[in-house]
């Protein structure tokens, strides 16, 4: 038997309306949006960032386009204030992959949406195997979109053309697949489902980490809670010298040499390891930062690990509560079900950490509808979510009680 061929994958390598000079006065932003208030439609919105670089998650390139009034592109470095895109975008829908990646410092240069559609989100509730832009893109169009610019240092000055015609492109077929999905999406009944999750992300914001000194690559190597005052003080050593030369804290110092420190300093917090001239470039900076660690009274010290307010590892629970942990097991088997049947990755339907809140610690008046949608309400899962919830919850809470 003769295998079909797959469908051969053009490379889309070129702007249909070839790449534009980017926007770099204030005069260039008010053409752009006379332009773009004259177009129709949504928009189609794309931010480059130089994480990898910099400091912090500004953008360091905007691309935008609209039917009628093709693609432009602004350095928001020249350019900070892009208000007027947003006034001439109005009400209309913006269009973006991985909307999280990139509202809150689109919102930094004054670009807020009213309404989107997130393609990558999309893709993740009609269940494609892959949902990285190319993927989608390939997926839909059968266009191979090159993203070997993607990790690139967007704070460059001038931005080489290959690299904005890369950004160009980002955007070009947005529009398209926008439509594609939304079609997918109302065909597979799940229209209201994206319109739910596409409206949570209006009013999306990051939410900061605690204690972010933590992620330390490595740290687990360092002793005692005077080893991680050591680390937590290094780590925020560094923060501050990252902030001020505007440069990515593990392009600075990286986590392993972080570690070092801490680890020599445990045996003599008054010096540091010898022959290494990432560690000597930056002498002073450490010995000061380990001296502030030596200081503190051990009241002050950092607990081995964060107060939890949430329930145990489930791994726990046979032990700890067998009844909520068989309650556990087989909602976990039916939404594994319901995710097979209808193509949506479980994580999707509902985060691990409201399910397990719930069946945990049962809000007052469980199984009732009313005491279960409060709850997991009050832990922002969406209408949709608690519609195939709340019944997986309330079948399996009395047959899991005594078995």
């Amino acid at each position: 038997m003769t295998e079909t061929p797959a469908p051969e994958v053009l490379p889309l390598d070129q702007p249909a309306d070839g790449v534009p000079d980017v926007v770099t006065s204030e005069s260039g932003v008010d053409a752009a949006a006379t332009a773009i208030a004259a177009g129709s439609g949504p928009v189609a919105i794309d931010a480059e960032r130089a994480s990898g670089y910099r400091y912090g998650q500004r953008a360091y390139l905007v691309q935008v386009r609209r039917d009628g009034a093709g693609t432009w592109l602004f350095d928001p470095v020249a350019v900070p204030d892009l208000s007027p895109i947003d006034a001439a975008i109005g009400g209309a829908e913006w269009i973006l992959h991985a909307a999280t990646q990139d509202l809150a410092c689109l919102a930094e240069v004054g670009l807020r949406p009213r309404q989107l559609f997130d393609t990558e989100l999309a893709g993740r509730l009609l269940g494609l195997p892959r949902v990285g832009l190319a993927a989608v893109v390939e997926h839909y169009l059968g266009l191979g979109l090159a993203k070997e610019h993607s990790a690139v240092d967007w704070s460059m000055r001038p931005l080489p053309s290959s690299w904005l015609r890369y950004a160009a492109l980002d955007v070009e077929v947005l529009g398209e697949i926008r439509n594609l999905m939304g079609v997918d999406l109302a065909r597979a009944g799940k229209s209201e489902w994206a319109r739910q999750e596409f409206s949570a992300l209006l009013d999306w914001s990051a939410t900061p980490r605690v204690d972010p000194w933590r992620r330390t690559s490595g740290m687990h190597r360092v002793r005692g809670a005077r080893g991680l005052a050591y680390v937590r003080e290094l780590w925020l050593e560094r923060e501050r010298m990252a902030a001020a030369r505007d440069i990515a804290p593990g392009r600075l110092t990286p986590d392993s040499v972080l570690v070092e420190i801490a680890q020599h300093a445990q045996n003599d917090p008054h010096t540091l390891p010898p022959g290494s001239r990432v560690i000597g470039r930056y002498r002073r900076e450490w010995l000061a930062a380990l001296a502030r660690a030596a200081a503190l009274p051990a009241a002050a010290l950092p607990p081995a690990t964060l107060p939890n307010d949430g329930p145990p590892p489930p791994r726990a629970w046979v032990e700890k509560n067998p009844v909520a942990a068989r309650r556990l097991t087989a909602v976990r088997e039916a939404l594994a079900r319901f995710s097979g049947e209808h193509s949506v990755p479980v994580e999707n339907v509902i985060s691990p950490d409201p399910l397990r809140r719930v069946i945990w610690s049962p809000p007052d008046g469980a199984p009732e509808t009313e005491a279960f949608d409060a709850a997991l309400t009050a832990a922002d899962v969406r209408p949709w979510q608690r519609e195939i919830v709340i019944p997986l919850l309330q079948h399996y809470w009395d047959r899991t009680t005594t078995a």
